[in-house]
Formats: C-alpha cells, structure tokens, sequence
C-alpha cells in the first residue's frame, strides 16, 4: 500500500508543479533579483559599519593607560 501511495504523492506534486504554480516572468525575475542584490550590499555595509564601531570601541577600551 505504502508504494502506491508514494507514486500518487509524485503524481500530484508533478500535477501541482505543472499547473498550479505561478512561475514569474523574465522581467519580475530579473526585478526581484535586483532587489535581493540591493537589499544584500545595504545589509552586507550596516554589519562592516557595526563591527567598525564594535571594534573602535573594544580598541577604545583596552588601550586606556593604566595608572
């Protein structure tokens, strides 16, 4: 039982892959990459400005003379 049960799960995978999904167009793709690359440099800038700041404070820290 278990085997045809697999072949009907494939079977309406294959269905849903084929008629049910909304595949995007060319333009929308290439939309929404610009967006995902953009959103990446915009994340990648705000952690190397907050390990700068992280690290000028940890060098602020540490390098105080001691009396």
């Amino acid at each position: 039982m278990k085997k045809y049960k697999l072949f009907a799960d494939i079977e309406e995978s294959y269905y849903e892959l084929v008629h049910k999904v909304s595949w995007p167009t060319k333009s929308e793709l290439a939309n929404s990459t610009v967006v995902v690359m953009v959103a990446s440099i915009i994340l990648a800038v705000v952690i190397w400005l907050v390990d700068l700041g992280i690290n000028w404070i940890m060098h602020f820290i540490y390098n105080i003379p001691t009396v």
